[in-house]
């Protein structure tokens, strides 16, 4: 698959759905992400990339994404269509205080 089309996947799945994450099963970081997301009562659209077909592919967009020179691509999180990053930048939004509000500025939370 190219990458134009994969990278079509990816922003179409990011703008049609409040919080997506990219995740792979057994990773541990990703495992952190997804229950803080849960904890704030965010039911986030997970895709798993070991069990996608274009997995590999999305990684890679996911890498081109992540330009702030992270070697990891997952967790990739999108909030409200946005690229917002990894692990760091979730968990920082989270300690910071603006994670909440982003969310409910996508439509993840209701409160």
């Amino acid at each position: 698959m190219k990458l134009e089309k994969t990278y079509e996947i990816v922003t179409h799945l990011a703008s049609s759905n409040a919080v997506v994450l990219f995740s792979i099963s057994g990773c541990c970081m990703c495992t952190v992400a997804k229950r803080l997301l849960f904890s704030l009562g965010v039911g986030p659209t997970i895709v798993e990339l070991d069990h996608h077909v274009a997995g590999r592919e999305i990684q890679a967009v996911l890498f081109q994404l992540s330009s702030n020179g992270q070697h990891q691509t997952v967790p990739a999180i999108f909030v409200g269509g946005k690229f917002l990053g990894g692990i760091e930048t979730l968990m920082a939004c989270h300690i910071n205080g603006t994670l909440v509000p982003l969310l409910k500025d996508a439509g993840a939370l209701w409160l």
